[in-house]
């Protein structure tokens, strides 16, 4: 089989998503960003992209099975843990040790993609508002491009409202006359 090369070589862990998306004939590479990509914020500066367009990974703990739950989010979004709970069952917190044994990857580079352990999986509808998104690709400062149609194709998450609804302020709220 053919090696691409690369200017510099990747991380292991971005070496191994980067070899995932070749298997998946998936045309974009894997790009190491200069900073860390650890925040959505961070991710979409070093991109030049909106932070909506970055598709980031939040792991949860399954509290019935202590199974790990993926929620990929437009990064804009907070995840609202009633509505992820009210589809896959009661949540709990998902330290940086569980993280690591679940899914192969440190917080921060959690990629969406080949898991230690195949997570239950949620898609945030709202990735689907963009022509592409950006994700994780297994290291802090490694991220590929794909289209939220290519992520559910890769995933096979089902697609779901995940976001938490904004507050409306107190002053927007129309007073009955």
């Amino acid at each position: 089989m053919e090696q691409h090369q690369h200017a510099e070589a990747l991380p292991d862990s971005a070496q191994r998503v980067a070899n995932l998306l070749r298997e998946l004939k998936h045309d974009k590479p894997v790009v190491m960003l200069p900073s860390a990509g650890r925040t959505s914020a961070e991710a979409a500066a070093g991109l030049g992209c909106s932070v909506a367009e970055i598709a980031k990974s939040i792991i949860f703990r399954r509290l019935s099975d202590d199974a790990p739950v993926l929620v990929i989010a437009s990064g804009s979004n907070r995840v609202d843990e009633a509505k992820v709970a009210a589809q896959v069952g009661a949540l709990g917190k998902a330290d940086a040790k569980f993280v690591r044994e679940k899914t192969g990857y440190v917080i921060g580079g959690v990629c969406p993609i080949g898991h230690a352990v195949k997570p239950v999986m949620l898609l945030d509808q709202d990735l689907f508002r963009y022509d592409s998104v950006w994700a994780a690709a297994g290291h802090p400062h490694a991220v590929f491009n794909l289209t939220a149609q290519q992520l559910q194709a890769m995933t096979g998450a089902p697609v779901a409202d995940v976001a938490l609804a904004p507050v409306a302020p107190v002053e927007s709220i129309p007073q009955a006359n």
